[in-house]
């Protein structure tokens, strides 16, 4: 299904060490360095102006390719400088409209940077942070987040895949939930885009947002926004600028009629052609493909570690994906990375500041995070257990 040899060929990254990391940064395939490398040098020789307008096909491509993946429009689709700008161009233009005593659902697994943004609101609006609990499994009581809807609410803010383990929130459930009660729906795919498919349709969000440097092993510094075109009707980014509207009088203007008005003048235009290479990449092996062989290749290690006197899987949900989170009883998680990166092995590792309310809620630690790609091998998978139970 997936040629694992063709793919590690074309990975310069993966030939002196195992690499599980891809939830913080994935190792860029050659075709995207290619990419990356052309354009600069075209940048080099003709100047940045002369280079985008050279490039103005690869770049029209970038919108049609994250379309596709995502099953959406490409006047759907803007290309921002990362996951974080795309969230709160979202969330801050819907903020910018909230009064005292409105409030906003999120999920106990919410990231550190979009519940910052929340608090902020709090404090800015007067808003409410409402916090559906989680069932018995780990993952968001979607009844229960129904229950709390109320004609205060203005927003559904969900983070897909939670950056401190391989929970897979049910996000299309809570998408139906959002569309019955005609509530704005924000999902964050930034752990999500490039390890499963993302289709907005199923998923029923008004906005996703995610980044090209982690599962979808496109370059630093880009990410994507998509913004449905029923929400665009009624939605003013927080930032404008000439690229995204137009300054048509002295005393106004008008907002691009695409989701081209979350984006600014000023980008990445190497990034931008070298995501389009990224997501191409993905396509041409199959999200569902992708997603199937790292479960197999995450569920193997799971197994692995949990055989492993002192190591402990802390993984939650029903549905798991590709990043594996567990901790040691002796060893703090920088000092696991440490001595495995002496083996050549590449993991990360999750703090309480990125996801508070599900440490706290679940009493965890500081944990590892070994986050697997479909280009690992089982014998990698090996190579790391072995390696964590030889600490």
């Amino acid at each position: 299904m997936i040629d694992v040899a063709k793919a590690r060929a074309e990975t310069p990254g993966i030939e002196h060490q195992a690499f599980f990391y891809n939830s913080g940064a994935g190792l860029m395939p050659r075709p995207v360095l290619d990419a990356l490398h052309e354009h600069l040098d075209l940048e080099a020789r003709i100047g940045g102006y002369a280079a985008e307008e050279a490039a103005a096909p690869k770049l029209q491509a970038t919108y049609e390719s994250i379309a596709r993946m995502l099953n959406c429009s490409t006047d759907e689709v803007a290309v921002v400088e990362n996951a974080t700008v795309a969230w709160c161009q979202a969330f801050y233009g819907l903020a910018q409209d909230m009064q005292p005593g409105d409030n906003v659902i999120t999920v106990v697994a919410e990231y550190a940077s979009n519940f910052i943004a929340l608090l902020q609101t709090v404090k800015r609006r007067g808003i409410e942070i409402v916090v559906a609990p989680n069932d018995a499994s780990g993952q968001v009581d979607v009844a229960a987040l129904e229950a709390l809807i109320d004609d205060r609410t203005k927003l559904i803010a969900v983070t897909h895949v939670p950056t401190s383990g391989g929970l897979v929130t049910p996000a299309a459930e809570v998408g139906k939930v959002a569309r019955r009660h005609g509530a704005p729906y924000l999902l964050d795919a930034c752990q999500s885009a490039g390890q499963m498919p993302l289709d907005v349709q199923e998923l029923g969000c008004d906005f996703l947002s995610a980044t090209g440097r982690k599962f979808l092993r496109g370059p630093r510094g880009t990410g994507f926004l998509y913004a449905s075109k029923a929400i665009m009707e009624r939605h003013e980014p927080p930032v404008l600028d000439l690229h995204s509207a137009e300054w048509v009088a002295p005393d106004r203007y008008e907002m691009a009629a695409t989701a081209r008005r979350y984006e600014n003048w000023e980008n990445y235009i190497a990034g931008k052609v070298g995501l389009g290479v990224a997501v191409d990449y993905a396509l041409s092996l199959g999200l569902e493909n992708i997603q199937e062989r790292n479960r197999l290749l995450a569920d193997d290690l799971r197994e692995r570690l949990d055989m492993i006197p002192g190591v402990t899987v802390r993984d939650a949900g029903v549905d798991r994906c590709a990043i594996v989170s567990f901790s040691h009883d002796r060893y703090k998680p920088e000092e696991v990375m440490q001595r495995l990166a002496d083996q050549g092995i590449a993991i990360g590792n999750s703090a309480p500041g990125s996801t508070r309310l599900d440490f706290e809620a679940r009493h965890l630690p500081d944990l590892c995070r070994a986050s697997v790609h479909y280009l690992n091998t089982e014998d990698e998978i090996a190579m790391l257990a072995s390696a964590v139970a030889g600490l």
